[in-house]
């Protein structure tokens, strides 16, 4: 690990001020669940550290308008058992709940783990079904972007030189809607997945009135199943509807291969899993 100076900025102006002022050889650090692992390994290289834990502001959930508004240094075990999200976004809670294990669920931030963008993270694709926004503030000012806006490609993101994350908006689960969280996992629970899948779903009248569907681990970015969604809106709810729907989401997806399996299994994995979970959302699922 190379060496670099340590900042503790004790106000969000401060650390903004900060990151614009070193640009580039500046990085934030929060849980340091994945910044530390990448400096030791020389992924990633930095001369100044921010340290966000001394920022006022930045951490705590509460509602909004029907919104959950989750600030960035929010600890995801703070998600995982929060009445709150558990009230208004139930998927969003489960979603946590399966990120690794607890010592890491206490350490990692809502905001470091968007910010990493792993695609294999369990809670992008509930955020992007959820129709989640994040917000971004710099110098300049601060922008809204949604969720499924923010991840450009592997470990990549849309945030700017000198920008950070600084909170998470939610909208409420409508009442009358199912959702569900799966994740197939080829070896242990707190591993990553080989693919998981969210899904929020509205029947009115055994018609599919509302549907969203993300996946994670099965492309260089988490995805939006925008195919799966047309082929489905407006539809009668039918195994037969359910799973013509879930085929289209082999053409939106490009998997990995890794030692979890090969592009092709992984492809085949994404369409049994958005089936399985459309089932559930649809409501003809266990």
């Amino acid at each position: 690990m190379r060496d670099f100076i340590y900042h503790a900025p004790t106000s969000l102006d401060e650390a903004l001020s900060l990151l614009e002022q070193h640009g580039e050889d500046a990085r934030p650090i929060a849980g340091g669940t994945a910044m530390v692992n990448l400096l030791k390994q020389n992924l990633v290289y930095a001369d100044h550290l921010v340290g966000l834990g001394g920022v006022p502001g930045l951490r705590g959930i509460s509602r909004s308008n029907g919104d959950l508004r989750i600030g960035a240094l929010t600890k995801h075990r703070e998600v995982e058992r929060s009445a709150d999200v558990a009230s208004a976004a139930p998927l969003l809670a489960e979603a946590y709940s399966r990120v690794a294990t607890v010592r890491i669920r206490n350490m990692a931030t809502v905001g470091g783990g968007l910010s990493h963008a792993d695609p294999a993270q369990d809670p992008p694709p509930a955020l992007m079904a959820l129709g989640a926004r994040v917000v971004l503030a710099s110098t300049g000012g601060t922008r809204e972007l949604p969720v499924e806006d923010l991840f450009v490609d592997y470990y990549e993101t849309a945030l700017q030189p000198g920008e950070l994350l600084t909170e998470v908006i939610v909208p409420a689960q409508a009442p009358d809607a199912r959702a569900v969280y799966l994740k197939f996992l080829p070896r242990t629970e707190d591993d990553y997945a080989t693919v998981a899948v969210a899904a929020v779903a509205r029947v009115e009248n055994g018609v599919c009135a509302d549907v969203r569907v993300a996946l994670g681990a099965v492309a260089p970015t988490p995805v939006r199943a925008t195919a799966v969604e047309a082929a489905l809106a407006g539809q009668p709810v039918t195994p037969e509807a359910i799973r013509s729907a879930a085929e289209a989401v082999a053409g939106q997806v490009d998997p990995l291969a890794d030692f979890r399996g090969s592009s092709e299994y992984k492809r085949d994995m994404a369409v049994v899993f958005t089936r399985r979970a459309l089932e559930q959302a649809l409501g003809l699922g266990r």
